[in-house]
């Protein structure tokens, strides 16, 4: 008894060692994770400034020209108290006026150069809050790291457009979402009237409180502008009128038909390069099917999901918006920095299963910045490498949004339990006889 009590006590102190070192590990590699995280930030994104300056060219097509003409375009029309009614570009909610007026915040730098400095504090915003978040109780770093890595992944495109903006409040919606829900979904509702796309944020949510919050601002904001703002609803008209834009999945069936005599053409249509030509309306009528589908999807694992956990949010809203964007007539390449913030988040928290599906997207991030800018001239002519690379960029997404939902619906919807045989079946209703 003694040697057993002996051993006991020799043991405690080696097992206390180790999870004393356990714990020096992980701080230490909590704290040089905050001392890598901004610096690998600071050094890629001065390097996207550089572009966006042009200090440096990037390769391709000049991608800031969307902010010093279209934006500033739209600048100019907003200023006078009305929305760009003659202008079919125009195809965002109402709130997307902010970020377009947005660089009269600094008058003492020109419209572009403005444009891209919020676009800059907007990234690092997105940042704070990851690494705020990853350091919480059972929350983990990576996160942080996805969005380190995946929005340079995509070149100076994503600082000449304003999806960053959206998606930083994407981001801190879905972080709310645990601990102030109403907060999350008045965030959400606020994002729905800059892009439309955050409204997906809200598809987990269980109770009504956030659903009331997000409606509640998306009116009270849309109400404000339509009184304000004569217009602020013809971008429902000029995106009806959309056609398939030539990096969509469905682009793929007219690339490889203008090598077997299809013959329409690729023009530049309602702010996008589009194919326009025969079975052009079928493609686009089947994407539409195609985001219906999953749509159902999610609406058949909202009804039947039961285990929710802390993650669920942020996972659900990822694949919803990955299906979405995947299935969609148009797949622009800053469209891929809403999965890359989505997936960050769902990375913030250990229990997510989305780590394989987020590693596709950020090698999609990968390949897109190839199509676009680099070689786009290859993918408007449909050249064997312009398709070979639609192909990949196309199906590491469809391969993504599959993995997605399918460990979301793993994680949440409990397995029936399996009919039991006919001849248990008959012994469980045999009623036992006494003697």
């Amino acid at each position: 008894m003694a040697r057993s009590q002996q051993g006991a006590t020799s043991c405690s102190p080696q097992r206390g060692t180790r999870t004393g070192r356990d714990h020096v590990k992980t701080t230490g590699g909590t704290w040089r994770s905050l001392v890598w995280l901004p610096a690998t930030w600071a050094a890629t994104r001065l390097s996207l400034l550089l572009f966006v300056f042009k200090v440096y060219v990037f390769p391709g097509p000049d991608v800031t020209s969307d902010v010093s003409v279209i934006y500033q375009g739209w600048y100019d029309v907003l200023r006078t108290g009305t929305f760009p009614l003659d202008d079919v570009t125009w195809q965002y909610p109402p709130a997307a006026a902010l970020p377009v007026l947005s660089p009269g915040l600094l008058p003492f730098l020109e419209y572009a150069q403005a444009f891209f400095v919020l676009a800059f504090v907007a990234d690092l915003a997105a940042l704070s809050l990851l690494l705020y978040a990853g350091r919480r109780p059972g929350r983990t770093l990576r996160g942080a790291w996805v969005w380190v890595a995946g929005v340079p992944l995509l070149g100076p495109t994503v600082y000449a457009r304003y999806d960053v903006m959206v998606t930083a409040v994407a981001v801190a919606a879905l972080l709310a979402a645990g601990r102030h829900p109403r907060t999350a979904g008045a965030l959400a509702g606020f994002g729905a009237m800059l892009k439309v796309w955050p409204v997906l944020l809200l598809v987990a949510a269980r109770r009504r409180g956030p659903w009331v919050a997000a409606g509640a601002t998306a009116v009270a904001v849309a109400a404000l502008f339509a009184i304000a703002m004569p217009g602020a609803f013809a971008f429902l008209t000029f995106q009806r009128d959309r056609g398939t834009e030539v990096e969509s999945l469905g682009s793929l069936v007219f690339h490889v038909a203008r090598h077997h005599g299809w013959d329409g053409e690729v023009l530049l249509n309602y702010g996008s390069v589009e194919f326009l030509g025969p079975y052009v309306n079928v493609v686009s009528a089947g994407a539409l099917c195609l985001t219906g589908v999953a749509f159902g999807w999610l609406l058949l694992w909202r009804l039947t999901a039961t285990r929710f956990r802390a993650h669920t949010a942020a996972d659900a809203a990822f694949v919803a918006v990955l299906m979405f964007t995947t299935t969609s007539r148009v797949i622009s390449p800053q469209y891929l920095v809403w999965l890359v913030g989505l997936a960050a988040v769902c990375l913030c928290f250990r229990g997510s299963r989305m780590g394989l599906p987020a590693a596709l997207v950020l090698l999609a991030c990968f390949v897109t910045v190839l199509e676009f800018p680099i070689w786009f001239a290859d993918v408007v002519q449909s050249t064997p490498r312009g398709i070979a690379l639609l192909f990949v960029r196309n199906g590491l997404l469809v391969l993504a949004s599959v993995l997605g939902a399918r460990a979301l619906w793993r994680s949440t919807v409990p397995e029936p339990e399996p009919a039991p045989f006919p001849a248990q079946a008959a012994r469980a209703d045999e009623t036992p006889v006494s003697s």
